[in-house]
């Protein structure tokens, strides 16, 4: 099976294309690119009396001599197609070397990419990959869907091109409309859209936008107070959620709430002596009714609510796998013995230390950002963040690996949002819950908290835990360290209501038990 491919349209600007070889395969390649707007550059000794033909027309530009390192210079894109595998290697390696992408014709997967068979209908362009395998029967296909769309699909793209920008021109970027109306023109049949005129155009777009604000949700009559601590990563998760419930007509304000965890950066979190770090004054705000939801990342949250609180939804997971983060190293296990590996959960250290006992492992505190402003500025030789906190706030290192669950098994509820209320609210709860729960995840995260709550493991105890639904059934898996190494067990059942995920979360913890020879270490 061929490696996957990305298909991106690449628009010329101006810039040119360096085709090294003479041949009908530089030739053919030669015109698919002119065709696409790019200019033409063209090495060979001996090029075909067509390539010249195009050179005397100054459609290409023909250097007729043996291809030299510095014809790469300036080129948007390089193309091999000598036929000779010494020469064209050569041309990939240059390439490479000047970070300019390269397709090699005669061994497709030693190039960067390959060059898609393309079929036109007026503004609409169709291709096909092969993966080198068979151009010829790309070759089919397309023509194959020409006789089937006809010349009807490139007209109607044509009017949807006019209806874009006068509906761009109507509602701004922002404008909440916008995506649906664009979605609902697009779904018009394909015969109506090819007899538009402009003005028509014009007209079936303003008619999608009236039909839209018409279905649109109401707007906002009521305003919440959403509890949040104050750093980057919990105010986007905060607005996130935000967004969900405005949809249905309820707008909220985010309460900056600094916790305890917050305001300590330098004591070791299993050393501040309160399982509810970043959570106790969130749901002090609550209960002051100073708010009336708070959003927390949901591994925070104890494996037991207080009585007068209660969890009304829990968001769509992101990524819940841990991250190795690093600007020299490319891996885990590209570390050299003794490099610094920074964490502040003792769960991931007595993890990475059953894997690599040879690095040194030191506590790491603040936010995402001074997190990985620490690993650019040397202070540890790589690091290991929630893969869902790097998703949320689009931040990277230079090299992000994450952990597969087999390596290091997260945190319970890592990657999901919690939303939490007081009990008391139960119609507030109901909107909440409508808004945000995702079914999914809330019968993973409860099966996952159901085996702290049993093994009565905070949020901070170094335990991992990660359920994974496959339709109606559940697999959970979990990694408890204890002084004596780190033991896993897992189970799988059918559990597709939250009560059955949470029965099944519980077996597992009764398998754990027995092999627990001491209490699990107090530590996050």
């Amino acid at each position: 099976m061929s490696s996957p491919i990305l298909p991106v349209a690449f628009r010329a600007k101006g810039r040119h294309v360096a085709i090294v070889g003479g041949g009908e395969a530089a030739h053919r390649k030669a015109r698919s690119v002119l065709a696409a707007g790019f200019r033409v550059v063209v090495i060979a000794p001996e090029p075909l009396d067509e390539l010249r033909a195009l050179a005397r027309d100054s459609a290409i530009a023909l250097r007729e001599r043996a291809y030299e390192s510095g014809d790469l210079n300036g080129a948007a894109l390089a193309i091999a197609a000598t036929g000779n595998d010494v020469v064209d290697a050569r041309v990939v390696d240059d390439a490479r070397t000047l970070c300019i992408p390269v397709c090699d014709a005669g061994a497709p997967d030693r190039g960067d990419f390959t060059m898609l068979a393309t079929s036109r209908l007026g503004d609409l362009t169709i291709a096909v990959e092969s993966g080198g395998a068979s151009p010829s029967f790309s070759r089919r296909v397309l023509d194959e869907i020409d006789a089937y769309l006809g010349p009807a699909y490139g007209a109607a793209a044509r009017t949807l091109a006019r209806m874009r920008t006068y509906v761009r021109a109507v509602l701004p970027e922002e404008h909440v409309l916008r995506r649906s109306v664009l979605r609902f023109v697009a779904e018009l049949p394909v015969e109506e859209l090819a007899a538009m005129n402009p003005s028509q155009a014009e007209h079936a777009a303003e008619s999608a936008i009236e039909r839209e604000r018409e279905s649109a949700p109401p707007t906002p009559t009521r305003r919440l107070v959403c509890a949040s601590r104050a750093s980057a990563l919990a105010t986007a998760q905060a607005r996130s959620v935000a967004a969900l419930v405005a949809r249905r007509g309820l707008a909220t304000e985010i309460l900056d709430v600094t916790t305890v965890g917050d305001r300590d950066q330098r004591t070791p979190i299993h050393e501040l002596g309160d399982i509810n770090v970043f959570v106790k004054e969130l749901e002090v705000a609550l209960r002051e009714r100073r708010a009336d939801y708070a959003v927390h990342s949901c591994k925070d949250l104890p494996s037991d609510l207080a009585a007068d609180m209660t969890i009304a939804a829990i968001s769509v997971r992101e990524d819940p796998r841990d991250a190795f983060c690093s600007e020299r190293y490319e891996g885990f296990k590209a570390l050299p013995p003794g490099a610094t590996v920074g964490t502040s959960s003792l769960r991931r250290r007595r993890q990475l230390e059953a894997l690599r006992p040879d690095l040194r492992y030191e506590d790491l505190r603040g936010n995402v950002d001074t997190r990985l402003r620490k690993l650019r500025e040397g202070t540890y030789d790589a690091i290991v963040l929630a893969m869902a906190g790097l998703n949320r706030l689009h931040a990277r290192a230079e090299h992000v690996v994450p952990f597969s669950v087999d390596e290091v098994v997260p945190a319970a509820a890592q990657g999901a949002l919690a939303v939490e209320t007081r009990a008391e609210e139960a119609a507030l709860s109901r909107e909440l819950r409508a808004a945000v729960n995702d079914p999914e995840a809330e019968r993973c995260v409860r099966c996952e908290r159901a085996v702290l709550r049993a093994l009565r493991a905070g949020c901070s105890a170094p335990i991992g835990v990660h359920a994974r639904a496959e339709g109606a059934r559940i697999l959970v898996e979990a990694a408890y360290a204890t002084s004596s190494g780190v033991l896993r067990e897992r189970v799988t059942g059918d559990a597709a209501t939250p009560e059955e995920a949470e029965a099944l979360g519980e077996a597992l913890a009764r398998q754990i038990l027995p092999r627990i020879a001491e209490p699990a270490e107090s530590a996050r």
